[in-house]
């Protein structure tokens, strides 16, 4: 298979040229030139074994076909389990059992597990960029600390991060860069662009990405919903719907692609907080990205999604079938707080902020009258922003011993402007 821009101005490339480019040449993020066809799947005993047969016709004819099996046990050796919340039909998808406590850990290692394959016969260093609005560069550096031959630099918008992931994106050292940027996610990943597609820094430097714009990091997350959706419909003979929280869209997208290529998922629901591109387009609005807003749920606080051009991509351009495929609401920072608040008190349930804008979206769905069965996407651990849950929920959050591991190790990060010339200028050093 080979892989095209969304922009249609490169070269095709195969799955290997574009995991190590991450972006297009013409800037465009890569596709497949043509979407496998639907298929009858099956759960493997595990995540890795389902994601090797599902992720099979993307790897076809390319180098790293014979090493997916292998790729995908390296990944995925920590699970994904799918819980009862509240009542019979509704469920949580827990993400968040990684090296770094969120879903980004599954993208992260497998893109790590192939690139180091595709990379290990170069003699020159490359240098990943990252920006991450939380957690993206923790699992970035988890998966790539040390790997010889590659070099992280991550770029988070300084202040703008919960105290705990701000501690883990600087706790690595060694290959691993943290930069805390003086502007907005935003800012961040425009930055990480304008270096991807600087030729001349490139001949230097040779750079790729890591952020969801990554076609090594959006198709395996395809995996954890096609294990959950097909072990679900293998136990009950039902579908599972989705409500997934997103702010770049590459989580809710791997979802979108996954039902695409024949997995049993219903209905996708997206949940956002306060920065409306999406919710304001899905309602019949412009698609106009704006200056993102900080918000509790600072992982999703995104004002221009990435992935939006994929997802125009795969609907050939048709904004009203795209409207009609999808809902996307908004969840505001008070009501945040009063689902974390009330799900724990009525419930037991601890939520991360994120997660708790897909339980109010389900909330809403069920009270209109929403059937069938439903599953949130929980993408990050409570823990990891103790400081607006515990208030909520009157007591500490039990810290999982791989979090725990990073938060005792001394962090450091570096301040920068959100300036070019000064990404550029660290780049080179």
């Amino acid at each position: 298979m080979n892989f095209i821009s969304t922009r249609n101005t490169a070269p095709a490339a195969t799955l290997s040229q574009a995991i190590a480019a991450g972006l297009a040449p013409d800037g465009g993020l890569y596709v497949p030139d043509v979407l496998p066809a639907p298929r009858e799947l099956v759960a493997g005993d595990d995540i890795a074994s389902t994601a090797a047969t599902l992720l099979a016709p993307f790897f076809a004819g390319d180098a790293l076909a014979g090493e997916l099996a292998a790729i995908c046990r390296e990944a995925f050796d920590f699970p994904a389990p799918l819980r009862p919340l509240g009542t019979p039909d509704d469920h949580v998808l827990e993400l968040f059992h990684g090296p770094t406590a969120a879903f980004k850990d599954f993208g992260a290692r497998f893109l790590a597990a192939s690139m180091a394959r595709v990379r290990r016969n170069e003699r020159a260093p490359l240098t990943i960029l990252v920006a991450t609005s939380g957690d993206t560069g923790a699992a970035v550096a988890a998966a790539f600390h040390r790997q010889p031959g590659l070099r992280v630099v991550v770029l988070y918008p300084d202040g703008r991060v919960s105290p705990r992931q701000a501690h883990q994106l600087g706790c690595f050292g060694d290959n691993i860069v943290a930069l805390r940027v003086a502007g907005s996610f935003d800012d961040c990943q425009a930055l990480v662009k304008r270096a991807l597609n600087d030729a001349e820094l490139q001949a230097q430097a040779p750079l790729s990405s890591a952020n969801s714009i990554s076609l090594g990091r959006l198709l395996p997350q395809m995996s954890y919903y096609a294990h959950a959706a097909l072990r679900h419909r293998a136990a009950t003979g039902r579908t599972l719907n989705l409500v997934v929280p997103t702010g770049n869209l590459g989580n809710a997208l791997a979802a979108i692609l996954a039902r695409a290529l024949g997995v049993p998922l219903g209905r996708i629901a997206l949940a956002t907080n306060a920065n409306r591109v999406l919710p304001d387009f899905f309602a019949g609005g412009a698609y106009t990205p704006a200056a993102s807003v900080a918000t509790l749920a600072n992982a999703m606080d995104v004002g221009a999604p990435s992935n939006f051009e994929r997802l125009r991509w795969l609907y050939s351009g048709d904004d009203v079938a795209l409207r009609a495929a999808f809902t996307a609401s908004e969840v505001d920072d008070a009501t945040i707080r009063e689902v974390i608040a009330r799900r724990y008190r009525d419930h037991g349930e601890v939520h991360c902020p994120h997660t708790a804008t897909a339980v109010k979206v389900l909330e809403d769905l069920r009270a209109q009258g929403g059937e069938g069965d439903w599953a949130v996407a929980a993408t990050a651990h409570p823990a990891k922003f103790e400081s607006v849950v515990e208030p909520l929920i009157g007591r500490a959050v039990e810290v999982p011993p791989a979090l725990a591991d990073l938060l005792s190790r001394p962090a450091h990060a570096d301040p920068i402007p959100a300036d070019y010339d000064a990404l550029r200028e660290r780049v080179l050093s």
